[in-house]
Parts: structure tokens; sequence; C-alpha cells
């Protein structure tokens, strides 16, 4: 079984930390797992974007050319990477940044409101957590516990930021769920 997931946004929001966490995740799963950067040459708010493949088996290739998944957390995310996602799979939209004029109906579309809800508790930087949670129920091979053990690890230097990203990734799943 594997899960391939392209995540996407500017700098400055979290894309890097996102495929991090699922890469802690899937160390912690004890899976197969590959993590690509891929950055633009801003320093802050150019574009960025990863792939992050987990496996419980061997990975014969690191390019991802059909994604099951991907969280893209604005307009120019969503308008490069929504096509890069296999039928079937599942796109995870900040709905506060992107609102998608041209969707596909191949795909399962999550638009979560993240901004909003990370700025509810207090964080705008943690919307990106808002919307791993709401990715979680659809992925294969990680799960909550699994990222919570990967948070553990990331966050032992600033153990204040455990309690944040958890709160966000609770109420993207939440979000997810009730919808």
């Amino acid at each position: 079984m594997m899960d391939k997931v392209i995540m996407a946004g500017f700098g400055g929001q979290g894309v890097m930390f996102l495929g991090k966490v699922l890469a802690y995740a899937g160390m912690s799963a004890d899976l197969d797992l590959c993590w690509i950067p891929s950055y633009g040459p801003e320093m802050r708010g150019g574009t960025a974007n990863c792939s992050v493949i987990l496996a419980d088996g061997e990975i014969f290739s690191h390019v991802i050319d059909q994604a099951d998944a991907a969280i893209v957390l604005n307009k120019p995310a969503y308008e490069k990477f929504a096509s890069r996602i296999k039928p079937g799979g599942v796109l995870v939209v900040n709905a506060s940044l992107a609102n998608p004029e041209q969707e596909r109906t191949d795909i399962t579309i999550i638009k979560v409101p993240a901004t909003e809800i990370a700025n509810e508790l207090g964080n705008s930087s943690i919307a990106n957590m808002v919307c791993l949670g709401a990715l979680l129920p659809s992925l294969n091979l990680v799960h909550y516990d699994t990222i919570e053990k990967a948070m553990e690890k990331l966050t032992m230097k600033r153990p204040q930021l455990m309690d944040a990203n958890m709160s966000a990734i609770k109420k993207g799943l939440a979000f997810t769920e009730s919808n």
C-alpha cells in the first residue's frame, strides 16, 4: 500500500513542515518513505511544494506523476497542482485563500476554511495543520497517533508548538468528519 501526497503553497505557509510531519509519521509507523522539498528562489512569499511518498513496501520511484492526495494552501498552488491528483484522489484546499472556479469532478475536494479556523485558535500560522487534519481520514498509512508521535519529535525543542499544532489538526479532522 502507498500514499503519494503533494503539499503546496507560498513560502512561509509551512509547506515543508507539513511534509516533515508526514515523513516523521511514516518513520513512526516504520514505513518506507521519500520526502522531496522544492523551493522557489524567494526567501519568503515565493512558491514552495513538497512531495511525500509513504509505503509499506519498497518505493521504486521518487517521482509523483499522479498523487493520491494533495494539500494546497493558496490559489496558485491549486492552479498548479490540482491536475496532478489521480482520479479518485483527494484534494484539501485552504478555502480561506483559494476558492477554485473550475473544479474537477473525478476527485474528492475538501474545502476547509483553514485560515479562519487557525485564527479562531489564535495563530494563523497553523492553517497548514488544519489542512493536514482535514486530509488524515483519506490517508491509508498514517493516522492521528502517528502524526502525534511525529509532532512530539519535531517540536521537542519548542514544546509550546505541540499543543497548538495538535489542536489545529484536531479541528481539521473534525471539519472533515462533520462535512
